[in-house]
C-alpha cells in the first residue's frame, strides 16, 4: 500500500523507551500515525493524520525493540489497527525473536476486530488489548492503563481460546 502502509512500512509518530504508563513494567511504546476515531479529548490528536510521522520498516522497529532486553512492547497511536498488516508483521517478529509481551491500544472494540481479517491476524500475537474509543465523560485518572471507563483491558490469548471476552487480571 502507498504512504508507508501494508506489511513493509509502518507510519510512526514516536517511540518512547522505558515508559511505565502503557502497560505493566517497562515498555517500548510505539505510537503510530493515523486514527479515524477522532475521540473528543484525545491526548494525542497529532496522531490522527495518516501521513504524519515517518515510515519505518519492521526490521528498523525490531532493532529498537531488541535493543532493550527488559522492556515489553506497546502499540498505540493513532490506532495500530488502522495499520494492521504492518503491525501484524511486527507482532509476529516480536513473538518469534523475543519473549516480550505485546499490549495494543485501539478505538475499535474487540468484537469488531474479530470480524476483520487483517486485524484478527494482529490480535493473534497481542497479549493484551485495550479496546474502545476514549470517552471524555468517562475519564478518570484512577483507571489503570486506560483513559475512560468504557475501555476494557482484554486478555487476548484467553479470549481467543475460549471464544468469549476475558478481561485481563493484573
Amino acid at each position: 500500500m502507498r504512504g508507508g502502509r501494508g506489511e513493509g512500512l509502518i507510519r510512526i509518530i514516536d517511540i518512547v523507551e522505558d515508559t511505565t504508563v502503557d502497560g505493566p513494567g517497562f515498555r517500548t511504546s510505539i505510537y503510530c500515525a493515523g486514527c479515524t476515531h477522532h475521540c473528543a479529548g484525545c491526548h494525542n490528536p497529532q496522531s490522527w493524520a495518516s501521513d504524519a510521522g515517518h515510515a519505518m520498516s519492521v526490521e528498523e522497529l525490531m532493532e529498537v525493540v531488541e535493543a532493550d532486553p527488559f522492556a515489553d512492547v506497546t502499540f498505540s497511536g493513532g490506532d495500530p489497527m488502522q495499520q494492521a498488516e504492518g503491525f501484524a508483521a511486527l507482532a509476529e517478529a516480536v513473538k518469534t525473536r523475543t519473549n516480550k509481551t505485546i499490549w495494543c491500544y485501539t478505538g475499535y472494540t474487540y468484537e469488531a476486530l474479530l470480524r476483520m481479517p487483517a486485524q484478527r491476524r494482529l490480535l493473534a500475537n497481542v497479549d493484551v488489548l485495550v479496546d474502545g474509543p476514549y470517552v471524555a465523560a468517562q475519564s478518570s485518572r484512577d483507571l489503570l492503563f486506560r483513559g475512560s471507563a468504557n475501555q476494557r483491558i482484554i486478555d487476548v490469548p484467553r479470549s481467543l481460546a475460549t471464544g468469549q471476552t476475558v478481561l485481563w487480571q493484573s
